[in-house]
C-alpha cells in the first residue's frame, strides 16, 4: 500500500541518513506516527504546517510503500475532511513499521513558505 508523510527538513535529513529506508524515532512528546493515505492530504499538511511553522519554513511530501497485510492491522482515522485520512502507529511500533517499508522513501514535493497554499475543497 502506498502511503505519504509530510515532513520538515530535520526529519528529511534523518530519513536520508537512514538510507531512505526508515523514519526516525518519535520525540517523547510525539506518541503517534501519522502516515497519511493520500497525496492531497500530505501536500496540505506540508504546505500549511511544515512550510509555515518549521524554523526553515520548508515542507516536503514523502511517498513510500508498506505491505498491505502489515498495515491492515491498523485502522484509518478521518481527522477533518473526508480525505484527511491517516493511520495512527504507536511510537513504540515504529521500528516494526520501518521494517515493513518496501523499497525506499522518496520525496515527491517541496514547499516553501513563499509559495501560496493550494486552495482545495474541504468537503
Amino acid at each position: 500500500m502506498v502511503l505519504y508523510r509530510p515532513v520538515g527538513s530535520r526529519e528529511l535529513a534523518l530519513i536520508e541518513a537512514a538510507g531512505w529506508r526508515a523514519f526516525p524515532p518519535r520525540l517523547p512528546e510525539q506518541p503517534i506516527f501519522y502516515p497519511v493515505t493520500n497525496a492531497r492530504y500530505a501536500e496540505k499538511i506540508a504546505q500549511e504546517w511544515n512550510a509555515r511553522l518549521n524554523e526553515d519554513r520548508v515542507g516536503f511530501v514523502t511517498r513510500f510503500s508498506v505491505g498491505s497485510d502489515y498495515i491492515a492491522r491498523y485502522e484509518t482515522h478521518i481527522v477533518g475532511a473526508s480525505w484527511h485520512e491517516e493511520y495512527w502507529i504507536p511510537a513504540e511500533e515504529l521500528d516494526e513499521f520501518n521494517r515493513n517499508i518496501i523499497g525506499t522513501i522518496e520525496v515527491t514535493a517541496r514547499y516553501d513558505d513563499a509559495e501560496p497554499a493550494i486552495e482545495q475543497d474541504e468537503r
